[in-house]
């Protein structure tokens, strides 16, 4: 079976993950594909096929005889998406040799354009996997999914000779907790890729370092025909708080190593008001001053509002793994060699975001992350390419061979 045709069976099973849920995982539909994914590993041949009451997914493929003392390479793929655009079901459309042009999504309103999205020029002649213009696609990350069982059924198909092979499909990775019950033990590997990527040949191993934070504003409420140097309007004060906050650093206008504050949510009227905030940057002390700046936000309001007026939660997430992946520098040249031997130019890029595999990094898994050949993930123009699918598949292959060399 081609990685794409795997990737059509998969993102019709949809799995939101909930941010807002207690439970682990965050929605129960995971398990649909975990069931689904937990057969067909089983039907491969891999061993040690396992799913736990947290919905991680568990396989082994053995070594072939001979090549036992090869290093346990794992591989890791996350099976939830992210919940935006994702309450209906998912209906992927292939175009076929894609004309590099505007391409209408389905019958939305929405249009694929280059003057949006350039590389997509790049793309010309390929077939194009999109939704409908109505839902995301699932990409990211059942391609990533897709692309590890294809690896595993070429390897088995071919013959080609492999070390002990660790895979694992994970939960909740969207919400940024996917690697909290991961079994380290129960994988077994030496090190490990996840592949969470974009781009076919991307090669990641420097990451945000990331939190959250969230104000919670207390107003104080009185008839406004009254209200002369007594009312506290908590909304009013939640945008005082955000335009103290360095206008230039969002999203929008930040790329590579520049962090930023992204505001993701605000709630509000005269009584009480909240600000949620994601914060990143790659670099330890930038992103420590940023988490200083809104500490002091919260001390100038409450010292102009009065004391208890603000309240300021800030949560760690994940760190930047370059700290781990820089003692294991096989892990990158590796992947470069095996990208080149596959005929795909090597892209050595700073993720703008995180990775199961940052928070493995700090556990004693060194994880690194590849591309998967996905673009404009998290929203209704994510797509894919069928080749460049079929890329990542003979990336990840050939990175096996090299650690397979000289065993």
């Amino acid at each position: 079976m081609k990685a794409y045709e795997r990737l059509l069976n998969y993102v019709k099973i949809l799995t939101p993950s909930n941010e807002n849920s207690q439970t682990v995982p965050s929605s129960d539909c995971q398990f649909d594909l975990a069931r689904v994914l937990e057969n067909e590993m089983k039907e491969l041949g891999l061993s040690d096929v396992y799913l736990d009451d947290k919905c991680y997914l568990y396989g082994k493929l053995p070594a072939t005889k001979g090549y036992e003392n090869c290093p346990a390479i794992g591989f890791i793929a996350h099976m939830d998406t992210v919940s935006d655009f994702c309450d209906h079901p998912i209906r992927p459309i292939l175009t076929k040799n894609y004309n590099g042009e505007a391409l209408p999504l389905g019958d939305s309103s929405l249009v694929l354009d280059p003057k949006v999205f350039p590389h997509l020029s790049s793309l010309k002649g390929r077939t194009l996997i999109t939704s409908d213009g109505t839902t995301i696609l699932g990409a990211d990350d059942k391609a990533g999914i897709a692309e590890i069982l294809t690896m595993v059924e070429r390897l088995i198909s071919k013959e080609i000779p492999h070390g002990p092979i660790s895979i694992a499909f994970t939960p909740d990775e969207e919400i940024g907790s996917g690697a909290e019950y991961f079994d380290i033990k129960r994988f077994d590997a030496d090190f490990a890729y996840t592949l969470d990527g974009d781009t076919e040949g991307e090669i990641q191993f420097e990451n945000f370092n990331a939190c959250k934070a969230e104000f919670e504003i207390t107003g104080f409420n009185v008839h406004p025909g009254s209200s002369k140097d007594t009312m506290i309007n908590a909304s009013l004060v939640a945008m005082e708080i955000n335009s103290c906050l360095p206008s230039m650093e969002t999203p929008r206008n930040t790329e590579d190593y520049e962090g930023f504050y992204h505001l993701i949510d605000m709630n509000g009227d005269v009584s009480h008001a909240t600000l949620h905030y994601i914060v990143r940057d790659h670099d330890q002390g930038l992103f420590e001053a940023k988490k200083q700046t809104l500490r002091l936000i919260a001390k100038n309001m409450n010292e102009k509002w009065g004391n208890g007026c603000v309240t300021l939660t800030i949560t760690d997430q994940y760190q930047n793994m370059a700290e781990i992946i820089k003692d294991c520098p096989h892990l990158i040249k590796n992947a470069k060699k095996a990208c080149e031997n596959a005929g795909v130019a090597p892209l050595v890029l700073p993720i703008r975001g995180g990775t199961d595999g940052c928070q493995l990094s700090f556990r004693g898994l060194p994880c690194p992350n590849l591309g998967t050949g996905g673009h404009a993930y998290h929203g209704p123009y994510e797509h894919i390419s069928v080749e460049g699918m079929d890329m990542c598949v003979d990336i990840v292959v050939e990175l096996i061979k090299l650690y397979t060399e000289g065993c």
